[in-house]
């Protein structure tokens, strides 16, 4: 098994052809790379140079626009995730087009900030827009489906993040066994589109996950090739629940550099797709009940800060050579998923 690539030239005429291909992708593996995707390179390139600009502020200017309870802003090292316990190696500012008051970088920090981030991201849902109607009418849904649930009409309930990602240099520096750059998770948006630079990997993927809620953390995980010219996608947990989990939300992560790689800063950008805020999400067969756009993103990160917050209880416990050097609060279902790899390997 592998990531597959699919192509989106001359869509018009080959669109039966790419729904095809998109629909064995999105049940087999959850992931898939788009190339021929239409987004000129150079427009690639500036969207990455306005994400290094940012980056390349001071802290106590970056944290003018701190992260908000509203999945907006800037944060640096404060996600934990559940998978491992540990704080992903990152920084990262989220954008939206809606309930930005006073979060975009100011324009003396980074000119005309706003403009190029805001062209970039329409830019972007406009090409996944495509993509999304191809999955609807995949499923023997209405076309509009999902783009009717995710795109702002001009209500101003759009959840949709653009997130630029910055993974901090490990040139010099040692970690435990457990740190990452992105630690194990699935996305729980609709649809994420992600771009990389060239030689910047360190993206897998895990399939292998059957139901909402299912870790499905096997033994294989696949590694994605980073490429500027491609679009890596992902199906996100909302649209596993809307697909009556037909389409597969896969657990992926961002591992340190290894061996001989570059051990320099690593760039991406990530636009996630998200139900707007009184979307009902509810699939077709109806398998789960009806939960609005707005509920399923409260609670997804409710579910996360609880998980962290009794993580770092732990943590405050152990002495930090300790939790900075060892694996340590290793999760239950991770627990049982190096029980199952093991006993294959045995």
């Amino acid at each position: 098994m592998s990531v597959p690539t699919i192509s989106l030239h001359d869509f018009d005429a080959r669109r039966q052809d790419i729904i095809n291909e998109l629909m064995d992708a999105s049940m087999n593996v959850g992931f898939f790379t788009l190339s021929n995707h239409g987004i000129p390179l150079e427009d690639v390139r500036s969207a990455f140079d306005l994400s290094r600009r940012f980056f390349a502020l001071s802290p106590e200017t970056k944290s003018k626009t701190p992260l908000n309870g509203k999945n907006a802003g800037w944060e640096s090292q404060t996600q934990v995730r559940p998978s491992t316990g540990t704080a992903d190696q990152k920084e990262s500012l989220q954008l939206q087009f809606a309930r930005m008051e006073g979060l975009w970088p100011a324009n003396e920090d980074v000119p005309d900030f706003k403009v190029k981030a805001e062209r970039f991201m329409n830019q972007v849902r406009d090409l996944s827009v495509k993509v999304m109607e191809c999955l609807a009418e995949g499923l023997g849904l209405p076309l509009t489906t999902f783009t009717e649930g995710t795109v702002d009409p001009g209500l101003g309930d759009s959840q949709d993040v653009l997130r630029l990602l910055h993974y901090h240099s490990t040139e010099g520096k040692k970690f435990g066994p457990n740190f990452w750059r992105a630690g194990a998770h699935a996305d729980f948006d609709v649809l994420t589109m992600l771009f990389q630079r060239d030689g910047e990997g360190g993206l897998e993927v895990c399939p292998g996950r059957k139901v909402v809620g299912d870790f499905g953390m096997g033994a294989t995980w696949l590694p994605v090739e980073a490429r500027l010219d491609r679009i890596v996608c992902n199906i996100g947990d909302q649209l596993m629940r809307w697909s009556d989990d037909r389409l597969k939300s896969t657990y992926h992560r961002v591992r340190l550099p290894e061996g001989g790689e570059s051990s320099g800063p690593r760039y991406s950008i990530a636009f996630f797709n998200q139900a707007r805020t009184n979307t009902i999400i509810q699939g077709p067969g109806k398998k789960y009940p009806p939960i609005t756009g707005g509920d399923f993103i409260a609670e997804a990160m409710a579910r996360n800060r609880m998980q962290s917050a009794e993580i770092a209880r732990k943590a405050a416990m152990e002495s930090a050579e300790k939790v900075a050097s060892q694996v340590h609060f290793i999760p239950q279902h991770l627990q049982q998923a190096q029980a199952a790899q093991h006993a294959q390997t045995a």
